[in-house]
Order: C-alpha cells, then structure tokens, then sequence
C-alpha cells in the first residue's frame, strides 16, 4: 500500500521542533496575518525563513496557512503577503478565500494551492470545481462519512487531505457565524471566541444548564488503514493552538500506524494501533470521538430505505455530552476550599486515584459559571491531610491581582482569581517537556512582504437582460409561508431548497400563490457526497417545471447547473464574497448576481463595488447585481446531526441571557438568534449608494401573519423614511469585523 502523508501541526517553534522530531512528514503554520488561528504563537518572517531552509534539507514539506477570508481595504496587504510567499517557494499554501485562487492564479501561478476545509468542500463535485481553478488538494470537511470520503476519491483526480485527530467545531466546517454576530470576531478571519464551547441553559430553565455545542475531540487513528484504502493523500492532526508535548505525542501516535499501514502487514498494523492508543491516553485533550466516519443518519439515507424520520437508538450520540464542560487535561475536580499560608493562597482540589501533581505542571481554571479560564504553572503543590480525602491536594491558586506567570483568557481578565466551586484540569505534568532539536538554529533578520499595489481584477457582469428587478426579496423556509408572504407582492420570493421542500413542488399537488418565474430557490451551503446524486436529479425535474432561478452557496453546486443554459444563477451569502477578487472568481461561473455576505459591512461593500476594473460602466453594473440582506435571524451553526431529538429542546440562552432557537429536521439542525439582524433603515441610503435588491430573510423564524404585516409595515411607512426596528442587531454592518 502507497505511504500517507502525515500532515502536523505548529503553532510554534517549539510544536515545529516537536512535530518534525517525532516524525512528521509535512508541518503546516501560520505567519502573522492571515491565517485563521490567530491566537496562536504563530511565526515572524525571519522565523518562516530559517524553519523552511531547514525543512527542505530534511525533505519535509511546509504548508503555509492563508486560510480567512479578507476584505477589500486588505487587497495590497494580501497581494503583498503572496508575492513575499510566492519568492519563498514553500510547497503548498492553504487557502480559504476564492480571492486567494484568483488572485495566485493570475499573478503567482507557482504557487501551489490547498483548499482549507473552511471553504467546506464534502463532495467530488466541490473539489472538481476547484480543480478546474488550479487546486491541486483540499482538505474535506469534517463532517463526512467514511462511504462518502470512498465515493468522493472515486469521482475526483485531486489529492485528498483529512483531519484525524483534535478538537471539532460544531457548526459545519466553514460556515459558522455565531462568534461573528456576538461581536465581529469571525471565524473567517481566525478570530473565533468558541461559542460552542459555552455554557447554556434552557429557555424555560426547566432543567439546569449544560454545555450543549461543546463536541469531543476527533480520534480516527483506528481508521487510519481505512482511509488509507479509500486513497486519502494526507492525514492531518489540528492543533495549532497546543502546546508542543500535545504535538509531540500525537504525531508519534500517528507515526507508528502510517508506518504499519504503509508496511501493510495486518499483525503490525493491529500493534500500532495498540502502541498509539496508549501514547494516546496522555494527550490531555477531551474525551475521544469519531465524529460521523461511521455513518450519520441523513435524509439521502432515509430516501434509500435506511431507518425511518426520528430513529435513533436512545436518542444519544458518541460526541456530544452536555455535562462535561469542553475543557482539555485530566479533570481534577471542583475547588473546594482556600487556605493562606501567609505567602502563597491555596485550593484544594481532588484529582482521580492514581493523578500526581507537581510543582511545574500546567493546569488551567475554568469558571464554573462559564465567565473565563485560567491557566498556570503550579509553583506550589502539597498533599493534603487532616482528615481530607487522600487522593486531595493543596495547589497555588491564582489570586487578584494575578502572580507573575499566570494567564488570563476571556471574560476573566475583569473578574480575577480562581474561586469555589470552578473546575481544575491538569493540562501539562513537567514531565512532558520533551526537548527535541532545534529546527530553527539562525533566524535572520527579514524585511518581509513589500508594499506593491494590488492590480485590479476583471469581473465578468453578464450581458442578459436584468432578470431580477429592483425592489424587496422575501426568504422563506416552508412552501405554506408563500401565502403569507403573497400579501406584499414582493419581486421575487426565494425558497430554501430542503429535501422536503423540493419533495412539495414536484408534487406540484396544491397550486402556489407564486409562479415558478417568480420564486428563487436557494441551495444549502453544505454540499455533502451523499446528497449530490439527489439535488441533481431534483434539479432536473424541477427546471423542467419552470424553477430557473437559483442561489448557489459551494462552489460544487454550480456543476449541477451544466448544460442548463436558461437557469440563473445568484452567488449565495456562504461564497465570501468579501473583496473584488472573490468576485472575479465567482464571476467566472456565470453568475448572474451576488449576495453580500451576512457578515458583511456598508463600507467594505462600497469600497469592494467600487475599486474593480475601470473599464466604463462596470462598477455601476456591479451594483446592480448586488442583494443585500437588510432583515434576518442569520443562521449561527449548521449541524449534521438532528440535535433536537437529541438535547430534547429548541430554545436556550447564554450566561447574558441573550436567547436562541434550535431548529432541526432530517437534514441537520440550526442555531439562530432570537434577536433579529436588521438594517432596514439603511436601505433610502443604499438606493442612493446605487444598490436596488434587498433581501428580508424570514427563513430563521416561525412566520406568523401578523408578525410579517407589522414588518412590511415597518419597511414601507413614511415613504422610505425608515426608522431602525427596536430589539435589533447590526450584526457587523456598522462597526464590521473585530480588529485585535
């Protein structure tokens, strides 16, 4: 069998030293902008330099991460950084922004390019799309079947990479929005705040609290000789983010099975797997999971004959425990009291039989009410006596003002030291301080990127007569909300494409308020394998119907449109389209319009309409192929799972009592605010900006007629002099992204 590669990760010089010294065969970091952990060490120019000279004598390959999005006013900042990288020559860059494919393939052709799984690619349609643009890898996303990762491979000629071990996200790779929303800090753009991870109650508060989103962590090194037969290329480790034992010891797991596996004798592999498994139990992450390799019961499943809507053998899944709190390391128990000794303040904790503490291990505090965490070397550790449990500790307890070494993440940098009752784990024992080789000896100083002016790119605004006039646009979720909707006569309706929905309009049983050449269909963002062979089959039958107008939200969607020349086609709000340079690439499909992004604001709007070619007429064209969402409760997580049947609720808030919704249904759950995003006041203003077609997005909530008369109300009152909504969000439009 064909070797493996085994891809690591280094968020540092020392997890570099660490991931090479145990034996990976390719690294992938991040520089100082760009890159989508940018809480990590990360690495200075003159750092990247001396590591990839080093590397390359050891015939070990470099990644380099470029994998968030970037707006506008960054143009020459991004054109910079990959003309710096393109004279560095590292092997592969990862990328998320379609700019990045644009921009690389017009003006940096040699550099190689990946395809980050933040640009959520989960079938052979995705990947072949961006084959066809130069991408010669892609990292899948992580919410895939072994059957579909099987089925991909056999449609697509392009080098598979897959994540095999470390922390998940919730939300489908790519598309999560929630950090965005509670305050700009977008996973897009490496800034994630871990919303998942948080601590929620119920609604009604009927049964305490939980951390509902907080997943286990990914362990697929037993599947390893699968993926291997499926003909993965690459087998990736996350952990940017952890230290350099973390590294070390998962890489050394990692090792022993792909050399087993590239060996292919069955008894060594079978050994490996039980070598690694135990180097493994001291990786001080979160409990373990296979996530959904196994099988995951989807809608595509349920149309085959497998199981019935609602099967589910005790309503449980393997990844997801509500009780525990997210937290990494050996859990040492709850604090449960303090003692001065005049020089040190001390908590007592009581690990499991068996846990030793010592002075120089790491453990990190994590606030029973969820309000921040703690991490520390402990400089003070004694075994506790009279009368207390003899597995109990006393340990040096962090104190406000905080002692020099300790570290403040979150909100606990306003709320002081430790207290009664947080959680303790033990995230390091001095132990686990490896030293490895040094793999930068001489980091030389750099001057780093330059400061050339990004050229302007060609966008291709089609030349069809305007079918999409200028007025409001209504997004609904159900086919009986069309008759709600009808009232307000809005220009077009738009229609989320679920299965069921689909299902209702080939049935064609009941004659609808609308027309087909009046409603738009809007495609899901996340585009899995097992589902392709269905939407191209539906979308068939339904354009033979008339339904010519549809939203596109992955790239592999707009090959299910091939040889249909009357369709058009709208770039949805999950392409990205945050810069000219994205446009240009999405352009290229043949869209006829373009959403902005939910994430978007006013002025990386403008500024992107704006600074394109100046070929006469393009930039007022563009304009007018722009949506804008002015209303909506923007979906925060996308889940492959039906986790209402799961969690038993569909309605819970956070720690500031900010309310959410769970809608789930056979093809995966959502996660929406309350509190609805509204800019409906700013449209006179973006009239005047040039822009014409504005979206109010009711596909997030239960639409109630009296609910959506008040709404149009609102929107139309005083001839345009439109007042803001009350109880609403800005989301990013008025202060856009957080800037660190």
């Amino acid at each position: 069998m064909s070797s493996i590669e085994l891809l690591a990760p280094a968020g540092s010089p020392e997890a570099l030293d660490a991931a090479i010294g145990e034996g990976a065969d390719a690294v992938y970091l991040g520089l100082k902008d760009f890159n989508a952990r940018l809480r990590s060490a990360n690495f200075t120019y003159a750092q990247f330099e001396a590591a990839l000279r080093s590397l390359r004598r050891m015939g070990k390959k470099v990644y380099v991460t470029v994998n968030t999005v970037f707006e506008q006013r960054e143009a020459d900042r991004i054109y910079q950084f990959l003309k710096y990288l393109a004279g560095q020559g590292p092997d592969a860059i990862i990328v998320q922004d379609f700019g990045v494919i644009e921009m690389c393939k017009s003006q940096f052709p040699s550099l190689k390019l990946h395809a980050s799984t933040q640009m959520n690619i989960a079938s052979a349609r995705g990947a072949n799309a961006l084959s066809r643009h130069g991408v010669s890898r892609v990292v899948l996303a992580r919410e895939l079947t072994l059957e579909e990762l099987r089925n991909i491979k056999k449609e697509t000629n392009l080098e598979l990479e897959v994540f095999v071990h470390g922390a998940l996200c919730i939300s489908v790779s790519g598309i999560c929005l929630f950090s965005s929303f509670l305050g700009g800090k977008s996973a897009n753009r490496g800034m994630c705040t871990q919303a998942c991870r948080r601590l929620y109650h119920r609604l009604d508060r009927s049964e305490g609290e939980g951390y509902y989103f907080s997943p286990n962590d990914l362990q697929l090194l037993e599947r390893v000789p699968d993926l291997a037969e499926a003909g993965i290329k690459a087998i990736k480790i996350e952990g940017r983010m952890k230290s350099a034992s973390y590294v070390g010891a998962v890489v050394s797991a990692y090792r022993l099975i792909a050399d087993a596996v590239t060996q292919g004798d069955e008894d060594g592999i079978q050994h490996s797997i039980e070598q690694g498994q135990k180097l493994l139990q001291n990786d001080f992450a979160r409990p373990k999971t296979q996530y959904l390799f196994g099988g995951v019961h989807t809608e595509a499943q349920r149309l085959r004959g497998h199981g019935e809507e609602g099967e589910r053998e005790n309503n449980k899944i393997d990844w997801l425990d509500p009780q525990q709190d997210g937290g990494t390391g050996i859990s040492l128990g709850k604090i449960l009291k303090f003692k001065n000794t005049g020089e040190e303040r001390l908590a007592l904790v009581t690990p499991p039989r068996g846990v030793k503490l010592s002075v120089r291990d790491s453990v990190r505090v994590h606030r029973s009410d969820d309000s921040g965490r703690i991490s520390q070397k402990l400089i003070f550790v004694e075994k506790a006596s009279g009368g207390l449990a003899a597995s109990s500790f006393w340990i040096s307890a962090p104190e406000d003002p905080m002692p020099s070494g300790a570290r403040l993440s979150g909100s606990a940098r306003l709320s002081g030291g430790a207290r009664l009752g947080d959680n303790v784990y033990l995230i390091q024992t001095k132990e686990m301080r490896k030293r490895y080789e040094n793999i930068i000896t001489q980091a030389k100083s750099s001057k780093g990127p330059g400061r050339d002016k990004a050229p302007y790119p060609e966008i291709s605004i089609t030349k069809k007569t305007e079918v999409f006039p200028e007025g409001i646009y209504i997004t609904v979720s159900r086919p009986e909300d069309l008759y709600i909707v009808q009232s307000s006569r809005p220009k077009r309706v738009i229609l989320t494409l679920s299965r069921k929905n689909a299902k209702y309009l080939l049935a064609g049983k009941e004659p609808l308020p609308f027309k087909p050449a009046e409603i738009i269909l809007s495609l899901n963002p996340f585009f899995p394998q097992d589902t392709s062979q269905i939407m191209l089959n539906e979308i068939e039958e339904l354009t033979k119907k008339g339904y010519l107008q549809y939203i596109v939200n992955n790239p592999g969607q707009f090959s299910l449109f091939r040889g249909k020349e009357k369709t058009q086609l709208i770039a949805g709000p999950f392409l990205y389209t945050f810069n000219s340079w994205s446009l240009s690439f999405v352009s290229g499909f043949g869209t006829d319009g373009f959403v902005s992004p939910l994430e978007n604001n006013r002025q990386n709007l403008e500024r992107t309409c704006s600074e394109v070619s100046r070929a006469a007429g393009v930039q007022k064209s563009l304009r007018k192929k722009f949506f804008i969402t002015v209303f909506a409760y923007p979906p925060l997580f996308t889940i492959r799972e039906n986790l209402t049947s799961v969690l038993g609720f569909n309605a819970f808030a956070d720690n500031k009592d900010e309310a959410f919704s769970l809608d789930s249904g056979y093809e995966g759950s959502f996660v929406y605010p309350k509190k609805h995003f509204s800019i409906i006041d700013k449209i006179p203003f973006l009239k005047e900006a040039g822009f014409g077609r504005f979206i109010v997005d009711l596909s997030g909530s239960q639409l109630k007629k009296t609910n959506y008369k008040d709404l149009m109300r609102a929107i139309n009152e005083n001839n345009g002099n439109i007042r803001p909504l009350p109880n609403s969000s800005r989301f990013n439009w008025k202060d856009g992204f957080y800037k660190a």
